[in-house]
């Protein structure tokens, strides 16, 4: 199962300037608890924006630059195509960014754990539209915003129909 896991603004804007646009330390869990001991898929820049690697995940990082130098414990690929050839075997996996390969890969993903970000903001970066009608909202849970939260979100987790 492929799953694309963001956190985007009601006008789908994800980040600016390669930083993400808000601090949401439930969101940080969430993404945590969801990806942990799972491959993630992300962009050379979504893991260029990391301090070092994540614990727990097997990184698998696309990028055309050619001899990127990633460290030992990240597999690089220079294509989405790859990079899903890569994982076909595991139980499930997770897109995590940035724009370009949240919408290089949404023909293929099988579920999205969206957080949707009540504000709206100016970003560089965006989650891609998709067709509401084509997914099936079978979750749905609203955090208000409090002295950790500077906004309001809600966690939405979609099925392909």
């Amino acid at each position: 199962m492929l799953t694309l896991i963001a956190a985007a603004a009601e006008n789908n804007a994800l980040g600016k300037d390669n930083e993400l646009l808000w601090h949401l330390p439930d969101d940080f869990k969430h993404f945590k608890d969801l990806t942990s001991h799972h491959f993630i898929i992300m962009g050379r820049k979504t893991f260029e924006s990391f301090p070092k690697p994540l614990p727990n995940r097997t990184h698998i990082i696309i990028t055309r630059q050619e001899e990127y130098d990633a460290p030992a414990s990240c597999i690089v690929v220079n294509s989405l195509e790859k990079a899903l050839d890569l994982v076909t075997e595991q139980e499930e996996s997770f897109i995590i960014g940035g724009g370009e390969i949240y919408h290089l890969a949404l023909p293929f993903a099988d579920k999205i754990e969206l957080t949707r970000v009540h504000t709206t903001v100016e970003a560089d970066a965006f989650f891609p539209t998709f067709d509401v009608k084509e997914w099936e909202l079978v979750r749905e849970e609203f955090h208000d915003k409090d002295a950790r939260h500077q906004y309001p979100f809600t966690f939405l987790t979609y099925i392909k129909k």
